[in-house]
């Protein structure tokens, strides 16, 4: 059978990530978050620092088009546009489109939905939940005040939003992008895991 790629865009405090690792677990398949820039720094070998700076972000007033090639190619040392953060970007998904590719995996984020599109074997989860929710998963996992976590999850989603229209010219939000939306406000993390594998073996049989 081909390989099971799932990957996770998910609002801040849902839990998107949490329910990751837990598919991640149960499936023992390989789990990848921040350990994608860490893989693209050393293929390009471009500071892991400037990855992290450009991390689910895009620069305000940035109104240069970007070259969507999304990792098909990557800019040579030699250019001058090297450690731009378009060229930051194709190294992240050159590295999601190679694991893909070569494994079972779980990819969270940096529009792994979008630069998966066109892999008939990829399920792209949409993992959300009411402020509320968010606010207080938020404040149980921080430690910080509600209307600090309020302003956090505001700041953080907007930037994933803007990243992501930036990137694939799409709205982050827009269920349409992917195959399953999960609203976490009523149920537990496990129990949304439960119903991921349960859709998983429905459409894999």
């Amino acid at each position: 059978m081909a390989n099971l790629v799932i990957t996770i865009a998910r609002g801040f405090g849902s839990g998107g990530r949490t329910i990751g690792k837990l598919l991640a677990q149960r499936l023992d398949i390989d789990y990848y978050d921040n350990d994608l820039i860490k893989l693209a720094s050393e293929e390009s070998g471009i500071n892991i620092e400037l990855f992290g700076r450009a991390d689910e972000k895009v620069k305000v007033g940035l109104f240069k088009r970007y070259n969507r090639s999304y990792g098909e190619y990557v800019l040579s040392p030699d250019s001058d546009e090297f450690v731009s953060d378009g060229n930051l970007f194709n190294y992240q998904a050159k590295i999601i489109r190679d694991l893909a590719e070569k494994k079972d995996c779980i990819i969270v984020g940096r529009c792994g939905d979008y630069i998966l599109r066109n892999n008939p074997n990829v399920i792209r989860l949409f993992i959300y939940a009411d402020d509320a929710t968010n606010v207080k998963n938020v404040v149980d996992l921080y430690g910080i005040r509600p209307s600090e976590a309020k302003k956090t999850i505001e700041k953080i989603d907007k930037s994933r939003a803007e990243y992501y229209k930036y990137y694939t010219g799409k709205e982050w939000s827009d269920v349409s992008n992917y195959d399953l939306c999960i609203n976490t406000s009523g149920i537990s993390f496990e129990k949304a895991a439960d119903v991921i594998i349960s859709y998983i073996e429905t459409i894999r049989k």
